[in-house]
């Protein structure tokens, strides 16, 4: 113990998973706060000890664990907004008039279309908060519009299918509704990072263009759910066959989904002979203007520096470095916001996904050793190992979450994954070229489209094999047995 607590590293990784440890405690309370003044209460506590205890090395290492264990509560606390008039959500059941800037893309959806926008003023008096607006889907509403709305606020309401939907909205510092509200548009955005965002925005609107015109539907839903996480275009029937094979997150962005890609783009790469250091930079690059490419919000970024710390496990080799960074990373983003640890199962996923391919992929390979004179079979088997260790690892999350096991998921990502890199690489190219020689680029892309039409056809052939899912749920407990089970293979390997 006394070696543990002279060790920097060591104490410095307890101390972040104290503050994680507190945020995700007291998020599962109610967002009543009066737990806040009796954490303050606790915090005085604690100081006094730290005054009185502090030559005592082994009582000073608990107290701090403690205290950022309250620091973390305080952190989730602190992120909900107070019954003050410089809140929105204290106007929530009234009808009010505001100035409000446009924060996310419109998301179509039927007859609603929703879109996200930031308080900025109520009647003169500067204002915080986050507002889900349902607008009708001729609203001309674009990034960094500053409007002025008059609507009826709500608090989001809790329905039987979704009993979190207010922590859910919470995560994105959305705490009122507001329906179909009279909008009048004051200005665009002269912000110059809004600027950016829009340009980005802009092209990629471009980019739609020119991916429909290169290739046809579902194709071009596919290759756009590719290059830029749009995975919202596809067809119903398609978006079935894709979610009952588990094959979705090749099309959404998420950590998740970037880590298992960016390996098997990698492993591709070693395998055609490039060198370790330049398929790793390259690799890098691409999670950078992938970032960018998208728009760089907040759960893009935290997608990209998953995929980050995935590709720097390829190269560091000292797991615990890779683990004392992924638990630092933890405790910032959460420190940015604290809702995500319970409330967004994406970025639950995103963490499981990153910790199973640093840690339980070398597991898989003990079983399965690379053959010198196969390099073909090698690359194969890395991206199979890669597939397999984020599957097993983000199983007991989605079967307590979702409560439905597909049986077909890792058949389908191991017939899938492996092209998705050159499906990607021949996408980018025919783009490229479509803006310098519409000819060639078509020819690159009628290559693609073969393979495009192969994920299509591979997902749609698998979803109607008879039991491909089943309802089958766990309870937490179990869950947390699972987890526990595979530390344990994890910690065996390395000791």
């Amino acid at each position: 113990m006394l070696n543990f607590i002279h060790s920097k590293s060591r104490t410095f990784v307890s101390f972040c998973f104290c503050f994680i440890f507190g945020v995700g405690i007291f998020s599962l309370q109610s967002f009543d706060q009066h737990w806040q003044f009796f954490l303050y209460i606790f915090l005085f506590i604690i100081g006094f000890g730290l005054i009185v205890f502090w030559s005592n090395i082994y009582k000073r290492f608990w107290l701090v664990c403690l205290l950022f264990f309250i620091l973390g509560g305080l952190r989730f606390y602190l992120s909900i907004p107070g019954n003050s008039i410089k809140n929105l959500s204290y106007y929530n059941g009234r009808v009010v008039s505001f100035v409000a800037t446009i924060s996310s893309l419109i998301d179509s959806g039927g007859i609603n279309t929703s879109v996200i926008a930031k308080a900025q003023r109520i009647n003169n008096v500067e204002i915080a908060g986050g507002v889900l607006l349902f607008v009708p889907p001729y609203m001309d509403l674009k990034y960094g519009d500053t409007v002025q709305l008059t609507c009826q606020l709500q608090a989001p309401q809790n329905t039987k299918t979704f009993l979190s939907y207010d922590k859910y909205l919470a995560r994105n510092g959305v705490w009122s509704t507001c329906n179909w509200p009279k909008i009048e548009k004051i200005n665009s955005s002269q912000n110059i990072f809004n600027k950016i965002v829009i340009f980005f925005f802009n092209f990629r609107t471009v980019i739609q263009n020119k991916v429909n015109n290169l290739w046809p539907e579902p194709e071009s839903a596919l290759m756009a759910g590719l290059l830029y996480g749009a995975g919202n275009n596809f067809s119903a029937e398609v978006k079935n066959d894709f979610s009952i094979t588990g094959i979705t997150h090749i099309v959404a962005i998420s950590g998740y989904n970037i880590g298992i890609v960016v390996i098997v783009f990698m492993n591709s790469l070693l395998g055609l002979g490039m060198n370790r250091r330049r398929a790793f930079y390259f690799s890098g690059v691409g999670i950078i203007l992938f970032v960018l490419f998208t728009g760089a919000s907040a759960s893009v970024v935290r997608a990209g520096v998953m995929g980050v710390i995935v590709l720097l496990s390829t190269q560091w080799g000292r797991l615990s470095q890779i683990g004392n960074v992924l638990v630092f990373t933890a405790a910032l983003m959460l420190l940015s916001n604290p809702f995500v640890l319970i409330w967004d199962v994406g970025f639950q996923l995103s963490f499981l996904a990153t910790i199973g391919l640093v840690y339980f992929s070398p597991v898989l390979k003990n079983y399965w050793p690379d053959n010198p004179h196969r390099i073909l079979l090698n690359v194969f088997k890395d991206n199979f190992i890669t597939t397999m260790s984020a599957i097993i690892i983000t199983l007991p999350l989605i079967l307590f979450q979702f409560g439905r096991l597909s049986v077909v998921a890792p058949l389908a990502n191991v017939l899938v994954l492996w092209i998705i890199p050159y499906l990607m690489l021949f996408g980018f190219m025919a783009l490229v070229l479509g803006f310098i020689f519409y000819p060639l680029a078509q020819v690159i892309a009628w290559l693609s489209y073969f393979g495009l039409k192969y994920v299509i056809i591979t997902a749609h052939y698998l979803a109607h094999w008879p039991m491909t899912s089943i309802d089958f749920s766990i309870p937490l407990w179990l869950m947390f047995v699972i987890y526990i089970f595979l530390i344990y293979l994890v910690s065996r390997r390395a000791s």
